[in-house]
């Protein structure tokens, strides 16, 4: 297994109380740190509006980060889990994201997705329209991306794009272009994307659901003529890690009690949900290493960790860094 790591930006409202002039400090730090650590990537959210709720606390830009974190690091490996395909034209976004490679000395990767979020597609003024139409504009725009850092030049005609002879150079350092990260797991469409373009999914990790997943993929590939195996399957997990059950519930209880203190106590309980669900990787290193051990037993690859602690607390980190990873890798 391979791991990276979620760096708070705000989005899930884990940079309260940290003055704003302070975040990118934080920011930089952290991703400084997993720059010289075990991490093999490190990722951020592309969304404008906080969740459980909307709320006043910042949000920071995706690929602005993402030219940031270019820049300040070195090794690791640099993915945003999921751009959403109509935040920006295919083409431009191309641009955009080969400068940030040769930036990088080629080190991004392309996490692509339709998008979910309704509000802030409605307050950003981009509608919101059908998951038929946000699929389909996700199609066309990975395979303008594809061919842009192909070939350095791009022309497309499709239903919701149209480029006529882009130039996008320079081209991205990486050979055969960014990698694609189709993020969703959408049966009938999205993972049929993911079939015909990817190098990488990103789906549940409930074990369950991720077995089903990757066969309904693996259908798709069949359908399609592509090579199942050579897609590498991950998950995202949220991670709090204790040294026993009873630091484990203590930092749950941080966490919960200061997004309450943003959202209310109805949609932070709500949010804490997924700590507790199945496929987490909150609790004990050896309920960690056993959660995981079954998703890597099932085919997973790739973990991605969100640590809603991460801004304020890096002991679970560390302890995960010690004594997890080693035992998966």
């Amino acid at each position: 297994m391979r791991f990276g790591l979620f760096i708070p930006q705000g989005w899930r409202l884990d940079l309260v109380g940290i003055p704003v002039e302070k975040h990118w400090q934080v920011m930089r730090d952290l991703a400084a740190y997993a720059d010289a650590g075990a991490w093999d990537s490190l990722w951020v959210y592309d969304h404008f509006h906080t969740v459980p709720v909307p709320t006043q606390e910042a949000t920071h830009e995706a690929w602005t980060l993402m030219a940031a974190y270019a820049a300040t690091t070195s090794r690791i490996k640099l993915g945003q889990m999921c751009t959403a395909m109509s935040y920006r034209n295919p083409a431009y976004l191309a641009k955009v994201a080969a400068t940030t490679d040769v930036i990088s000395g080629g080190r991004v990767q392309m996490g692509i997705g339709g998008g979910w979020y309704e509000h802030e597609w409605r307050a950003y003024g981009y509608g919101f329209p059908a998951a038929g139409v946000r699929l389909a504009r996700l199609d066309e725009g990975v395979q303008i991306m594809r061919d842009a850092w192909r070939d350095g030049k791009v022309s497309f005609d499709g239903e919701h794009y149209q480029v006529d002879g882009a130039i996008v150079a320079p081209k991205p350092l990486q050979h055969n272009g960014i990698p694609l990260w189709i993020a969703g797991g959408g049966e009938k469409v999205t993972l049929k994307i993911a079939a015909k373009y990817a190098q990488y999914t990103n789906f549940t990790s409930e074990p369950d659901g991720f077995a089903h997943k990757s066969e309904v993929l693996a259908g798709h590939c069949r359908a399609v003529g592509t090579d199942f195996d050579a897609i590498v399957r991950s998950v995202n997990v949220n991670a709090i890690l204790g040294s026993s059950t009873e630091d484990t519930k203590a930092r749950v209880a941080r966490v919960r009690d200061r997004l309450a203190g943003v959202c209310g106590d109805a949609a932070a309980d709500a949010m804490m949900t997924t700590v507790s669900s199945p496929g987490s990787a909150a609790g004990t290193v050896d309920q960690v290493v056993q959660s995981l051990t079954r998703l890597r037993d099932l085919g997973c690859e790739y973990v991605i960790c969100y640590f809603p602690e991460a801004a304020y607390d890096r002991s679970g980190i560390e302890l995960f860094e010690r004594e997890v990873i080693p035992a998966l890798v």
